[in-house]
């Protein structure tokens, strides 16, 4: 019953979506994003909706979850580079390392974890179990353990970066050097913009900044791309 309701709802958002009816079509997204009703098109189709309404920072916000729950969505990631084009939303420049990271989903990790955990189980037995392939097995073993410890490490480094990305929500956002609007400016932040959050005070969130910068911005200014 639930499953029948979900795909009326969504059905209903796309018939308001193609009909014009943009805050109608957001409304019931939004209703089915609260009920933790969460799929790459949901979130795709929720920042059209946004896009068509000129709220480009939630545009970009529903577009960068449909991409976390599937990297490989071609239309969020084409959509992504229009709206961040247009509005020339600021971007986290990414290390190396977090390049790489993201270019591997967490069922690929997961796989590699699994894999090389098992050849590495399988070659300890054969160090205890057989003499002659003896010094061969101790050499897969470690390899093989080794791969395991890097793909969890690298899964977890991945989780964790996704739990602090946010996307700036609200215009004309200013990041501050303290929890106070008359605080000294660090950096404009148009609606879109990425940051990652490091820690809350009160009403504000201190935050790494596109730039190699970080401030202060109040907490309502900016949302979460991990629901």
């Amino acid at each position: 019953m639930a499953l029948a309701q979900s795909e009326t709802q969504f059905t209903k958002g796309n018939q308001e979506y193609a009909a014009g009816h943009f805050k109608e079509a957001i409304e019931n997204y939004e209703s089915l994003v609260q009920s933790h009703e969460w799929a790459p098109n949901l979130f795709y189709n929720l920042g059209n909706s946004y896009f068509r309404e000129n709220d480009f920072g939630r545009a970009i916000l529903n577009y960068e979850r449909a991409l976390a729950l599937d990297r490989h969505h071609p239309e969020s990631a084409a959509n992504l580079q229009i709206v961040h084009d247009e509005t020339r939303a600021l971007e986290l420049a990414p290390t190396w390392t977090q390049r790489f990271l993201h270019s591997v989903d967490a069922t690929q990790y997961a796989i590699t974890a699994s894999v090389a955990f098992w050849i590495g189980a399988f070659s300890l037995v054969v160090i205890f179990f057989s003499q002659r392939r003896r010094r061969a097995a101790i050499v897969f073993s470690i390899l093989s353990l080794s791969i395991f410890a890097i793909a969890v490490a690298a899964a977890y480094s991945s989780e964790s970066s996704a739990k602090t990305l946010a996307i700036v929500i609200r215009e004309n956002v200013t990041a501050r050097l303290a929890t106070a609007d008359n605080a000294g400016s660090v950096l404009a932040l148009p609606a879109g913009s990425e940051i990652k959050i490091l820690s809350e005070r009160g009403d504000w969130v201190y935050a790494e900044l596109p730039n190699n910068l970080r401030g202060w911005i109040p907490s309502k200014s900016a949302e979460q791309v991990q629901l």
